[in-house]
């Protein structure tokens, strides 16, 4: 393993990436996170890990409806996610721009791909596509890591973790058309983003190489 990391540092890539995880609750983006971390990190790379919603009061609001304790339409939900991943971006304390200025590589669960393939299941996908797409604060990142899972898989994952389920992984239809979506988001985004869909249905281990393969051949 040693060797081979060694072989990787020899050709990683020389600037901060900007790395997105993406993919169904219950697919194993937590777990591929912290071992990505951990490699990138015994290469000698400086790695910030963050997730949306953040921590902030908009975040706040967010985790309240997801969590189902206060109801919201699509595009409310949709417009204070934008809100709070325009403060993800630019935060001077904790912020994305702020980690890869300072030289950290920058893994984040979740962005706006997630906005686009959740809340458009209620509203309407252009609108939600063209305010984050075209918000000047909002960074493309350098790649988006979709862990694909079969959806039945991942809700008998989140059945089996989870003592309260969100608003999104309560049905596994519904998970199933969320996976439909991105799909969608990802065929019109085409090459306009850097866009990686990951067998996740695999061993733990060979998803992780396949993972670190992907982000070592980044320029």
């Amino acid at each position: 393993m040693l060797s081979n990391l060694k072989q990787s540092a020899d050709t990683t890539p020389n600037k901060p990436l900007f790395i997105v995880f993406e993919g169904l609750d219950g697919s194993g983006k937590s777990t591929q996170i912290s071992m990505l971390k951990d490699k990138l990190k015994q290469m000698g790379r400086k790695v910030y890990v963050t997730a949306e919603p953040t921590s902030s009061a908009t975040g706040g609001l967010i985790r309240d409806a997801l969590s189902n304790n206060y109801k919201r339409e699509p595009s409310e939900l949709a417009s204070l996610f934008l809100t709070d991943r325009v403060s993800h971006n630019v935060n001077p304390v904790w912020g994305i721009k702020k980690a890869l200025k300072e030289g950290s590589d920058v893994i984040c669960d979740r962005y706006y791909y997630s906005s686009f393939a959740y809340q458009s299941l209620g509203t309407d996908l252009k609108w939600i596509m063209d305010m984050n797409l075209n918000c000047p604060q909002i960074l493309k990142p350098d790649l988006c890591i979709y862990l694909d899972v079969d959806p039945e898989r991942c809700k008998n994952r989140v059945d089996s973790e989870r003592n309260h389920l969100e608003i999104f992984e309560e049905d596994a239809k519904v998970m199933q058309k969320i996976r439909n979506q991105f799909f969608d988001v990802f065929d019109k985004l085409g090459s306009s983003e850097n866009i990686q869909i990951v067998d996740a249905n695999k061993p733990i281990n060979e998803v992780a190489d396949d993972i670190l393969s992907i982000v070592m051949g980044l320029k």
